[in-house]
């Protein structure tokens, strides 16, 4: 079989669908119904693998799009969010244009949820909460990654990571290791949401939610829901 041939395959999708009497009565809710479908079908089967990575799209000086995958790492009613090296790539893209676009997209389950909006800083509070959550070899990597910065090879990496690792050693204590200046959270204020379900003959659903109110993602009168042609 060639390239090509694996490349024009065809895949049928029997998804569930999503009608508009399936909706639920928020976004909010829609969004955290299915990424806990999400994760509970990964811990029961096992073919959702990653069910919080994010495809985050933004915006370089140029005017040109810039996309890569994290993970989601922050939900609630004002939107998903993630953390990062400001300093990355994509930090500093935001900083000069806060546009930005992202989607979840769990293909064994023929769905998928789009976010378009403006980017914001998460808190300092809630990035140190959730920087204590993780383990403590993932804070230190946080110290040793320049994020998107050249380097000159593994072993750069592998010696600032032990030098990191010296500097603040494993005590089981969450606070052993600081949140480094360079890095923070990032969050997604939507101003359009979308929901798509797979369907067989690529008759899919999607039903496309638009901000016209001033509430947030739990607030159903800040939303109109319209349906898209597949």
């Amino acid at each position: 079989m060639t390239d090509a041939a694996r490349i024009d395959g065809r895949t049928d999708y029997d998804g569930e669908g999503l009608t508009e009497e399936q909706l639920a009565p928020t976004a909010y809710q829609q969004i955290t119904r299915w990424v806990d479908a999400a994760v509970v079908r990964d811990q029961e089967r096992g073919d959702v693998p990653e069910p919080l990575a994010l495809s985050v799209a933004t915006v370089d000086a140029g005017g040109a799009p810039d996309v890569r995958t994290v993970l989601m790492r922050f939900l609630d009613p004002r939107g998903p969010g993630f953390v990062t090296g400001l300093g990355s790539t994509k930090g500093v893209q935001i900083a000069g244009n806060p546009s930005i676009a992202a989607s979840l997209t769990w293909p064994s389950m023929f769905r998928a949820i789009r976010f378009r909006g403006t980017a914001e800083q998460v808190g300092e509070a809630e990035v140190t909460a959730y920087f204590r959550q993780r383990p403590w070899g993932s804070r230190i990597s946080a110290w040793a990654s320049a994020q998107s910065q050249p380097a000159a090879g593994r072993a750069e990496l592998e010696a600032d990571y032990a030098r990191y690792a010296a500097r603040f050693p494993d005590h089981g204590d969450p606070g052993d290791v600081p949140v480094p200046e360079h890095w923070g959270g990032v969050r997604i204020v939507p101003e359009r949401v979308e929901f798509w379900a797979g369907r067989r003959d690529r008759l899919h659903d999607r039903l496309l939610l638009t901000k016209v109110g001033s509430g947030d993602l739990a607030d159903a009168r800040a939303w109109s829901v319209q349906r898209l042609q597949p």
